[in-house]
């Protein structure tokens, strides 16, 4: 038993959008958009993704789990309990089958449940000309084959892949039996929403920089959206417009985007309070955001996201009385406790069995 003494207890959070089995960071780049670069501008210069994929093609597998496990320890300490991991630092089959493997290596060590994603359409590596045949052709497959069901994203954007590319990755994942994902609209609205809600995605995430006919195609399907404020806030572009969409009736999630470039980010609590002062969001949509709604984007509903009979034992105990702290506060406190899975991952409230 645990004496909350009336304080607030949530589910764990769960991160449903993050790029966290990586090596290196990307420091020299951070100081060129403060310079003014622009991110897109970085990418097509050979830095961005592409910095990321030359160090994690260079890092053992048990180093790049080290990191995940490290990683992941620390969002914990800010009550986060479920964490989807994304590949996509690899581009090249052997080095994406190795983060995949990375992040699964990190699960079973670890008391989070750990959650990962093929990013294979990510960037495109240049010096391979046939690159996206390559991937669309051999690398889904091998994946496919190695992790069944496993989902496939993709990122469309100006200097990344295309809408016709995606659509062919995509066309390729769906025979194989996998899920979508699509990383979108982020700089530019080029038309894979539409295509994206007709595919069925999982989710569509980023989307700053969707049309209110776009946002509208997606609250109107059972697609969800999810909104990357961190990202928005360390690259100074608008957010989703997240108060729109919501009354549209769209479903809304949010996550921390953590990478080494563009959101170096730990802390769910964080983008609550984005979501609450930035994005206009009422403070029980914003935890929905970060619980319920994240869970749905998983497929892990039924297990996480919720306090119910039945589910994961993943709360969180606050030193708050009133959950809207969680919105208000903005590097405020820490749990006093995180359970995931039933035990303890990181606060210091003694616990009475």
């Amino acid at each position: 038993m645990i004496d909350a003494r009336g304080r607030v207890v949530t589910p764990g959070f769960v991160d449903c959008h993050t790029h966290a089995c990586y090596e290196g960071e990307r420091l020299d780049e951070w100081e060129m958009k403060l310079a003014g670069k622009a991110y897109l501008d970085i990418l097509a210069g050979g830095g961005g993704i592409m910095s990321s994929v030359r160090s994690v093609r260079a890092t053992p597998t048990r180093t790049l789990a080290d990191g995940v496990l490290r990683r992941t320890r620390e969002m914990a300490a800010y009550g986060t309990t479920t964490v989807e991991v994304k590949s996509g630092y690899g581009l090249d089959e052997a080095t994406e089958v190795r983060m995949l493997e990375a992040i699964a290596l990190a699960e079973a060590e670890s008391p989070l449940r750990i959650t990962p994603t093929f990013l294979g359409a990510h960037a495109k590596d240049a010096d391979d000309p046939q690159f996206v045949d390559r991937m669309i052709e051999k690398t889904i497959p091998a994946i496919a084959a190695r992790f069944p069901g496993i989902v496939a994203d993709a990122y469309c954007e100006q200097g990344a892949w295309s809408v016709a590319e995606c659509l062919r990755y995509f066309e390729k994942a769906r025979t194989l039996g996998l899920g979508i994902r699509v990383h979108t609209d982020q700089f530019n609205s080029l038309g894979m929403v539409e295509h994206g809600v007709a595919l069925g995605a999982r989710s569509l995430d980023h989307l700053e920089a969707a049309s209110d006919t776009d946002l509208e195609r997606i609250a109107r399907s059972s697609t969800i959206a999810v909104g990357l404020p961190a990202a928005s806030f360390c690259l100074a572009t608008p957010c989703i417009r997240a108060r729109e969409f919501l009354d549209m009736g769209g479903a809304l999630a949010l996550a921390t985007n953590a990478n080494p470039g563009s959101a170096p980010v730990r802390g769910i609590p964080l983008i609550v309070a984005f979501g609450v002062r930035e994005m206009k969001m009422t403070s029980a949509e914003a935890l929905s955001s970060v619980t319920f709604n994240a869970a749905c984007v998983l497929g892990l509903e039924s297990t996480c996201g919720s306090i119910a009979p039945g589910m994961s034992a993943d709360l969180v105990l606050w030193p708050h009385t009133d959950e809207r702290s969680l919105g208000y506060e903005i590097a405020g406190a820490l749990p006093d406790l995180v359970l995931a899975r039933g035990e303890r991952v990181a606060g210091s409230i003694d616990v009475i069995r």
